[in-house]
């Protein structure tokens, strides 16, 4: 057959290049989506982030991930997780071994277990939050004194109201209320 002779010179600029797909050192940015017309009805688990903005009923496991709950997604689920950020409607209970975010679109229905809850201001949570350290292991940070050491005697202070005291006495552990929120719990000590 007929082919044109052999230059060197055109042989870069013709030649194709083979495509190299990125490589995936770490899976942290991959984010697995349900869309806003996608209703599931079962058991939802991974390992990647999860973001949702549909419909799940049943349970929801990403135990050493993030779920997002999206603006139009409605949640009847328990949902068990490393963090939690909640935008759109969940009905059962949220279990985070790291961190539960709910943002002033929120609304939770439901029992939390967490050891840091951020709930901004206009978001709605009925049900109990408790409010645990993390599981440390004996780790103590650097910045805090061992309190084995003994400290000085305190002038009393004024009665404080059970639930700020049983706040105060979580000092290794975190919880942020914007104001304004509306927050409805249970006390179950």
């Amino acid at each position: 057959m007929l082919q044109p002779p052999q230059n060197p010179a055109n042989d870069t600029k013709y030649s194709p290049t083979p495509y190299t797909p990125p490589k995936n050192i770490t899976s942290s940015m991959e984010q697995a989506t349900i869309g806003r017309s996608v209703v599931i009805k079962g058991d939802v688990s991974g390992a990647e982030s999860l973001y949702i903005d549909g419909r799940i009923e049943g349970t929801i496991n990403f135990t050493d991930s993030r779920v997002t709950i999206g603006r139009n997604a409605v949640i009847v689920a328990n949902v068990t997780a490393k963090e939690v950020v909640v935008m759109g409607t969940v009905t059962g209970n949220i279990h985070c071994t790291d961190r539960l975010d709910i943002r002033s679109e929120g609304s939770l229905t439901g029992d939390v277990v967490t050891p840091r809850v951020c709930i901004e201001d206009g978001a709605l949570v009925k049900g109990s939050v408790e409010v645990k350290a993390a599981n440390r292991q004996g780790a103590q940070p650097q910045n805090e004194k061992p309190q084995a050491q003994a400290k000085p005697a305190e002038p009393a202070k004024p009665a404080e109201p059970p639930k700020a005291a049983a706040a105060a006495a979580g000092a290794a552990t975190s919880a942020t209320l914007a104001h304004g929120s509306k927050v409805m719990y249970n006390e179950s000590n």
